[in-house]
């Protein structure tokens, strides 16, 4: 599976971004975003299941977030508004051939694939 992501760029504080992430070459069943800002470790920020149910997201998003996909494309998003100068960082698709369950779509070594990462730079 190849994943590639795009939509990031630089947007003012309040501002709003869609990150896109078009699989190619298999079938998802677990699918996300995780983020990784300078000097931080890599961390979660959404995640959920190719056939639906609940969306798990990282308690600094909630509400703010929205984590989606469109089959027939082949592509998830990750609507980000009311963006904060703590959101900057480099943003990454992630997803796998295997249906995690809930408690588990959060950890980034049960993915398999991902994509290239996008920036996101939020300016104060």
């Amino acid at each position: 599976v190849q994943l590639q992501a795009f939509g990031g760029g630089l947007v003012q504080v309040g501002g709003s971004l869609r990150l896109s992430c078009a699989a190619s070459g298999g079938t998802l069943s677990s699918y996300g975003w995780f983020r990784q800002a300078i000097g931080k470790e890599r961390e979660f920020v959404a995640a959920s299941r190719w056939s639906g149910g609940s969306t798990r997201y990282a308690d600094s998003v909630k509400g703010r977030f929205t984590l989606s996909r469109d089959r027939a494309k082949n592509t998830i998003y990750l609507q980000m508004n009311n963006l904060k100068p703590e959101d900057t960082a480099v943003y990454y698709c992630a997803a796998d051939s295997h249906t995690w369950n809930t408690g588990s779509l959060s950890r980034s070594d049960l993915y398999a694939y991902w994509g290239q990462g996008t920036l996101v730079t939020v300016s104060s």
